[in-house]
């Protein structure tokens, strides 16, 4: 059993930065790839980014590619995303995931996910 626990959301103006945490818990932290999705207004959840569970491999959204970084560290069982440059058409609820398989996380249909932290970028 995984569970996930975003912070590090708010609001900022355009152009500016946040950085995004999911904690998580459950001892198979350290061998599933995890990655974050995004829900804005009257929008479907779309992938954002995904990492491997050794930290080695990264996958990106071209809408976020150049802007966003997805990193974890496996010690403190935490998951970041670094995401500069940032526009108004980047808000939106960011959640966590994860799953046994880099494939479900980019399709949306992992198995486990955080409750979400909301993003508010101002023009």
């Amino acid at each position: 059993q995984v569970q996930l626990v975003e912070s590090g959301g708010g609001l900022v103006q355009a152009g500016g930065s946040l950085r995004l945490s999911c904690a998580a818990s459950g001892r198979m932290f350290s061998s599933y790839p995890m990655g974050w999705l995004r829900q804005a207004p009257g929008m479907e959840r779309e992938f954002v980014a995904v990492i491997s569970w050794s930290g080695d491999s990264t996958y990106y959204s071209d809408s976020v590619k150049g802007r966003f970084t997805i990193s974890r560290d496996n010690a403190k069982n935490t998951v970041y995303l670094q995401m500069n440059n940032l526009k108004p058409e980047d808000t939106a609820v960011y959640y966590c995931a994860a799953d046994g398989q880099r494939r479900r996380i980019i399709s949306g249909t992992n198995e486990y996910w955080g409750q979400g932290t909301q993003v508010t970028v101002s023009s």
